[in-house]
């Protein structure tokens, strides 16, 4: 019996030697961290599974060896390490040691992916488009019609950027009311709002946000940036008030809006005001005005360290190879401290200051992330400006945080160890 055990172990460590793998770092040797997330999605869409070595060498990638794989990682310019099996056992012993920050997450399934985008050419980019796209990593295009129909559901992943879900549009009335792409939007959203059967664009768009959050407490996967962030709460502490100037909807706003907000019915933020003066870019104070000290040269955010083991969800949204990361503007550039729900958590913030700029929640079965700003690669994006050329980004941390969120749904589910 003895000796059966004894070949036993001989065979398995002969097995383990044999058994290569592929580690794709993503510390500062790998040379394109953006398509690394591209090739692990690609891989899950093989149907082989992926580990992601939570804060080894920057939250690297490791999964079974084969000679498509390592072409495909040429082809695309990763950097990538072939081990054997006992390096790869070492690997996994040295993530899984109580003693170090460090777990391992299995990637299972490649996520079905939407981006909320309305149709038709618009003067400003989506920065997760642009990371998407630069990644090739596949997703469909969805708008209210779809929403509406409750397509939701065949998505585990959702994504919101530059949107205004208060029926405002943007706030953009007092610069751009009189260019055709302001005057084709608001036709293209009063056309559709008609064809769904509402009165008002802002009554669509009211409709819109409590499908998404049903979407989320069903289990979905919710991603904003940028204005989307602070409207998407707006819209839902205002399901019975018109919030709406006369310009937007034909009649005037409630005068007393803000005192009948219902903070109950948001997921991110309560307490806060609106701006209601239809001049002003600036939907409430969720958003910290940017003013001069907003200088690109010291405009910086750090990132939280959390508990790989104890709070693996968070850890992975903030895999990056720094933890200081260059800050970025847009109509919704920092969310204020003060107004954030006691049950979000908090990733990133400007230190010494009350600006937060990603954030975390929960929400039924499902999960909502906020990351402020337009575009981690352009600290002021302009309406009508060119959007940003990926290669000269590929190894942006403002760009990983958002392939971080990108990957979330493919992990296996563990169970909390608190």
């Amino acid at each position: 019996m003895k000796r059966i055990i004894i070949i036993i172990i001989l065979f398995a460590s002969i097995s383990l030697a044999n058994a290569q793998k592929i580690l794709i770092p993503m510390d500062l040797a790998q040379t394109d961290h953006l398509k690394s997330y591209g090739l692990a999605y690609w891989i899950l869409k093989q149907g082989q599974t992926v580990d992601w070595l939570l804060n080894y060498r920057a939250g690297s990638f490791m999964t079974d060896y084969n000679d498509l794989i390592a072409s495909e990682c040429r082809i695309r310019g990763i950097f990538f390490e072939k081990i054997d099996g006992a390096s790869a056992a070492q690997i996994f012993a040295e993530v899984a040691d109580e003693n170090v920050n460090m777990d391992v997450v299995k990637l299972e399934k490649a996520p079905r992916i939407a981006v909320y985008v309305q149709p038709g050419i618009q003067p400003w980019d989506d920065a997760v488009r642009l990371a998407l796209e630069y990644a090739e990593i596949e997703y469909d295009a969805i708008w209210d019609e779809e929403v509406e129909l409750g397509k939701l559901d065949k998505y585990d992943w959702l994504h919101l950027h530059h949107e205004d879900f208060t029926g405002q549009y943007g706030k953009f009335w007092a610069s751009f009311q009189n260019t055709p792409w302001y005057i084709e939007q608001v036709s293209l959203n009063e056309s559709m709002a008609k064809r769904l059967g509402y009165k008002k664009v802002s009554e669509m768009k009211k409709s819109i946000v409590l499908k998404i959050k049903e979407y989320v407490a069903n289990g979905g996967f919710l991603f904003a940036m940028c204005s989307a962030a602070d409207s998407f709460d707006i819209a839902l502490a205002a399901q019975n008030i018109d919030i709406c100037e006369s310009m937007f909807d034909g009649d005037p706003a409630d005068p007393q809006a803000n005192q009948k907000l219902d903070y109950t019915q948001t997921l991110a933020f309560e307490n806060f005001k609106l701006i209601m003066n239809p001049g002003i870019y600036e939907f409430s104070d969720i958003d910290i005005t940017p003013n001069n000290s907003h200088d690109p040269r010291i405009d910086y955010f750090t990132l939280f360290e959390f508990s790989a083991k104890y709070d693996p969800v968070p850890t992975m949204l903030t895999q990056s190879h720094t933890n200081i990361i260059q800050g970025f503007m847009g109509q919704t550039s920092a969310f204020r401290k003060e107004v954030i729900k006691k049950s979000i958590i908090v990733m990133a913030e400007r230190e010494g200051t009350n600006e937060v700029r990603y954030i975390h929640g929960n929400l039924g079965r499902g999960t909502f992330t906020w990351y402020s700003g337009h575009d981690p690669e352009d600290y002021k994006h302009h309406v009508g400006e060119q959007p940003s050329e990926m290669k000269l980004f590929k190894t942006s941390p403002g760009y990983r945080l958002i392939l971080n969120n990108v990957l979330f749904p493919a992990a296996k589910k563990k169970e909390q160890k608190t």
